[in-house]
């Protein structure tokens, strides 16, 4: 079976690091992905994908990325439900299984940004995202 998503977006809030009960660090964060393609009126949509990231990539993600930040992600689906007052909820996220800061340092971050060892030159910018966000 496969199982592979890969991710360009822009992270729509500041990522917040929680910690399980047993010390785990965990983020959730979502990212605005552009679509391919423009509405009737020529404007460019996004999907808005919920990540979660583990561990030492989520104290990394929490620790250099900010707001408005290009990042990519590849992960895997995943899918959850509960229940709630009688109602069921369904919940669909990325799992992070590996994460890139596609920014140079300080654009965002306002600190030095771990890229394997590397600094990036910018790749540009995700059209239609850089200044018509939502948020």
């Amino acid at each position: 079976m496969m199982n592979n998503v890969s991710l360009v977006g822009r992270l729509t809030r500041d990522p917040e690091l929680k910690y399980t009960p047993g010390g785990n660090p965990v983020v959730n964060f979502t990212l605005a992905v552009n679509r391919t393609f423009t509405n009737q009126q020529g404007e460019r949509q996004a999907d808005f994908i919920n990540c979660q990231a583990w561990d030492k990539k989520a104290e990394n993600i929490a620790n250099y990325q900010r707001k408005g930040s290009l990042i990519g992600v590849s992960g895997r689906l995943q899918t959850s439900s509960y229940e709630k007052d009688g109602t069921r909820f369904y919940k669909t996220e990325v799992v992070v299984e590996t994460a890139e800061f596609l920014e140079p340092k300080n654009k965002h971050s306002g600190g030095s940004q771990p890229t394997r060892g590397e600094s990036r030159e910018p790749i540009g910018s995700v059209p239609g995202v850089d200044d018509d966000l939502p948020f």
